[in-house]
C-alpha cells in the first residue's frame, strides 16, 4: 500500500514539474517572440531611417540645372537717349522690319534676329553700322548707305541696343587672338555640320538653308575671329543656332576644332569672292 501511494506522489511530482516547465518556456518564448520583434521593427524603423537620410542628400547633390549668362537690368534712359530710341524705332519700323519682322526677331530663311540677347553681347556698333551701311552683298540685305543718314543709322542701333539682356563683351570678344587652326581640318567639321543650315559654300538662305551667308566677305569683311569663335562656341538663344560645346551643345567641339573652322571660313571667303569677281568679268 505505501508502495502505491509513493508511485502516486511521484507521478503526481513529475506532472507538476512538466507543467512548471511548460509554462516556464512558453513565458521564455513568448518574452523571445517579443524580443524578435521589437528588434524587427527597430530594424525596419532604422531602415526607413536610413533610405530617407540616403534620399535626401541625393536630392540635394542633384545637378542644378544650366543657367544663362547672368542679365543685366535695362539702364534708366535719359530723355534724350529715350527719343533716340524712339525715333531708331521708327526708323526700323519702315526700312527693316519687313524682312527682320516686329522687334527684329528675325526670320528663319529671310532674315536673322537682331535682338538676340548672345549677338547684341558680342556684336560692337562699329559691326551694325558698318552692316546696315554697306549691306550684304550677294544676299538679300540691301545697303542703306544712301537712303539714310548716319544720325539715322545710329538710331536704329540704339533701337538694337535697346534690347539688351546681357553686358556688352564686344572689345573683348575683338580683342580676341586671330585663329591660327588648320583649314583642312576646318572643311571637315563645316562640312560635316555648319553646311547643314548654312550651304555647303556658306551662302546661306541662296542655298536653301535657314542660317545666314557667313561665307560671304559682307559677313567675314565685318567680324573677328573672336566674333566667330564665340558664336560657334555659345550659339544663340531663341534660334536655330545652337552652341557647339559641352554636353548641352549639339556637338562637343574643342577650342582647337572651332578655331580650325573659323580658319576655313577665313579660305572660303577669299574663294567665294574671287568666283564672284571672276563672274563679274
Amino acid at each position: 500500500m505505501n508502495m502505491i501511494v509513493r508511485m502516486v506522489v511521484m507521478g503526481l511530482v513529475a506532472i507538476l514539474l512538466v507543467s512548471c516547465d511548460n509554462a516556464s518556456n512558453s513565458s521564455k518564448n513568448s518574452k523571445d517572440d517579443s524580443d524578435s520583434s521589437k528588434k524587427a521593427s527597430e530594424t525596419l524603423s532604422a531602415s526607413n531611417h536610413e533610405e530617407v537620410a540616403d534620399t535626401a542628400p541625393t536630392a540635394a547633390l542633384q545637378p542644378k540645372p544650366k543657367h544663362s549668362p547672368e542679365t543685366t537690368s535695362p539702364a534708366k534712359l535719359s530723355p534724350d537717349q529715350a527719343a533716340l530710341v524712339e525715333s531708331g524705332k521708327e526708323l526700323f519700323e519702315d526700312n527693316c522690319e519687313a524682312c527682320h519682322q516686329a522687334d527684329a526677331i528675325g526670320k528663319p530663311g529671310t532674315a536673322p534676329s537682331l535682338t538676340n540677347p548672345e549677338l547684341l553681347s558680342i556684336a560692337s556698333d562699329k559691326f551694325f553700322i558698318s552692316t546696315i551701311t554697306d549691306g550684304r552683298e550677294g544676299t538679300p540685305m540691301p545697303a542703306f548707305g544712301e537712303d539714310l543718314k548716319p544720325d539715322e543709322i545710329k538710331a536704329i542701333v540704339a533701337f538694337l541696343r535697346s534690347h539688351e539682356k546681357l553686358p556688352n563683351r564686344s572689345a573683348q570678344v575683338d580683342s580676341e587672338a586671330e585663329s591660327h587652326g588648320d583649314p583642312r581640318l576646318g572643311k571637315f567639321w563645316f562640312g560635316d555640320i555648319c553646311s547643314t543650315c548654312h550651304g555647303v559654300n556658306g551662302s546661306g538662305y541662296e542655298a536653301g538653308g535657314t542660317g545666314t551667308a557667313i561665307g560671304k566677305s559682307g559677313f567675314l569683311s565685318k567680324v573677328s575671329d573672336g566674333f566667330i569663335r564665340e558664336t560657334v562656341k555659345h550659339g544663340r538663344s531663341n534660334t536655330r543656332m545652337r552652341g557647339f560645346t559641352k554636353s548641352y551643345g549639339l556637338a562637343n567641339l574643342s577650342d582647337r576644332d572651332i578655331d580650325d573652322i573659323v580658319a576655313y571660313l577665313r579660305v572660303l571667303g577669299k574663294k567665294n569672292a574671287k568666283a564672284a569677281a571672276d563672274e563679274d568679268e
